[in-house]
């Protein structure tokens, strides 16, 4: 065990590692930087051709053409099984149904906060969006569904869908569904460079949507800037705030549904309960041994799980607050009350009917979350993520007799004659035409 008088980043607190993680997810991570620089620049000057021989070179797979067909499609969902469609579309009408409320909170701005100055915003989707939709070790179903449905929700023109190539064909089935406009078999950093560049087969776009492994969000963030991105995502996250009414058995098989993710996955208890906590290590032991998935998920729990026993409900928050989770579950005795009293997280399951593999299959609210820490700045992935929020104003004649004077001496302050003079000649003519 490890004892500390402050929680990292010096938030208040004592704190006991029952379990402590035995490497730092956060910056654990190898060098991909000038692998991603290559793949970017190569790309960028031979287009289609740099990505075919990426795609055989990381993927395996040597394809002439990489967008799918409509044929295509319409076979890829002839061979899904009708089950998995009816649960796919399940999924997509909750995820729709959720971000067209949000988006009827986005609303347009009109005010007139002095007599004749006239000012707004205007609620503008995104022209052409890329959404890359990661293959993973399974099919993820609902990958596509965050990041399409939305999109189309948020009425952009066009939303280009990139995934690998050696994708199981129901991911496919799933981006069709989702209502991708067109669907390219890209994946990798050289999907990334493909959309944020353009070639000869895959348009430019303005935005890119969506997750990946650190090759995709490294290119995310070599080319953010003339193309916008959702965020930089890192592995997936998931902690649980629980006191003596926890349940181990519960925890443990939350905690494990998504270890099994990724041998990266950070995964952790934040209890005021010791014997929780123990029970709480014995558990994910006992269940290690059946699962599955325990290859990864095991990983996964030695190198980055923690179980943190804080002395009293204010740590345990000021824990929590510090790490920020991607997944934050509330398993106390009162959790509705408990909820409102924390503040930085991707996404928040309060009680314990609200598990994370609700969220990420199919209950309406985004998977696509922040991780490493940015729960502190940022939410997830939502229908405003695909839409601008483009201001405006307009001045009657006398408004300008407001904003004149006060814009003329601040320019002139500021020593920008030029300035000065645009603020003047319209007061100038403002009075000559009043005379």
């Amino acid at each position: 065990m490890m004892t500390s008088n402050a929680v990292p980043g010096g938030l208040p607190g004592r704190t006991t590692y029952i379990k402590a993680p035995a490497r730092d997810s956060l910056g654990d991570s190898g060098n991909v930087v000038e692998t991603v620089v290559g793949i970017l620049k190569d790309v960028q000057t031979r287009g289609d051709a740099a990505v075919r021989d990426y795609s055989l070179r990381f993927d395996k797979i040597e394809l002439e053409r990489f967008e799918v067909t409509q044929a295509e499609r319409l076979a890829a969902l002839a061979g899904m099984e009708r089950q998995t469609q009816a649960d796919t579309e399940f999924a997509i009408d909750n995820v729709r149904r959720f971000a067209e409320a949000q988006l009827a909170t986005i609303l347009p701005l009109e005010v007139e906060p002095l007599p004749g100055l006239h000012l707004g915003h205007r609620v503008i989707p995104i022209e052409r969006v890329g959404a890359y939709v990661p293959g993973g070790r399974f099919p993820l179903l609902s990958a596509p569904i965050m990041t399409i449905v939305p999109g189309k929700v948020a009425g952009c023109d066009e939303v280009v869908a990139c995934l690998p190539p050696n994708a199981h064909p129901a991911m496919i089935a799933g981006c069709h569904l989702s209502g991708a406009d067109r669907i390219f078999r890209i994946g990798g950093a050289q999907a990334i460079a493909a959309m944020a560049f353009g070639t000869e087969s895959v348009p430019r776009v303005n935005k890119i949507v969506g997750p990946g492994n650190a090759f995709v969000n490294e290119a995310k963030r070599q080319v953010f800037g003339p193309i916008g991105i959702d965020q930089l995502a890192g592995p997936s996250e998931i902690f649980v705030l629980a006191d003596s009414t926890g349940d181990a058995e519960l925890i443990a098989t939350d905690l494990l549904g998504q270890a099994e993710h990724d041998v990266r996955t950070r995964v952790g208890l934040i209890t005021t309960d010791r014997a929780l906590a123990e029970a709480t290590v014995r558990e994910v032991a006992k269940q290690l041994k059946t699962l599955a998935t325990a290859q990864v998920a095991s990983e996964s729990w030695e190198n980055y799980g923690e179980v943190v026993l804080c002395e009293d409900e204010e740590a345990m928050i000021a824990y929590s607050d510090h790490v920020a989770a991607e997944h934050l579950q509330i398993h106390t005795a009162d959790p509705m009350a408990f909820s409102k009293k924390v503040r930085n997280y991707g996404s928040l399951f309060i009680g314990i009917n609200a598990s994370v593999v609700y969220s990420d299959k199919c209950v309406g609210t985004n998977h696509t979350l922040p991780t490493m820490g940015a729960g502190r700045y940022t939410g997830g992935l939502w229908v405003g993520s695909y839409v601008k929020i483009a201001t405006h104003q307009w001045l009657e004649d006398s408004a300008i007799d407001l904003v004149a004077p006060p814009a003329i001496r601040q320019s002139g302050s500021e020593g920008l004659e030029g300035h000065q003079k645009a603020a003047a000649i319209r007061f100038e003519r403002r009075k000559a035409k009043a005379a």
